[in-house]
């Protein structure tokens, strides 16, 4: 390979240029994250409780087991946050 010319790969991760992000930043960023990604299990909780909310409705057969369900989660919903 001739001088002045890089090889390209699928990543370009060189030690020398990773952005400097203090050890708090870092820890701000990670626990944000977190906080969302729990946000996301609460909405899939409640989305859930209405479905089995719907389901209880439509199978009168079931509607014990729908409507326990939907108890759980929807307290796993409000528990979440």
């Amino acid at each position: 390979m001739a001088e002045g010319q890089h090889h390209h790969h699928l990543f370009h991760h060189n030690k020398e240029e990773q952005p400097t992000v203090p050890g708090n930043e870092k820890e701000r960023k990670h626990h944000k994250h977190l906080e969302e990604v729990g946000g996301l299990g609460d909405a899939a909780a409640a989305a859930y409780a209405l479905h089995e909310k719907h389901e209880a409705k439509k199978d009168p057969g079931h509607s014990h087991k729908h409507k326990v369900e939907e108890e759980i989660a929807a307290a796993a919903a409000v528990g979440g946050g």
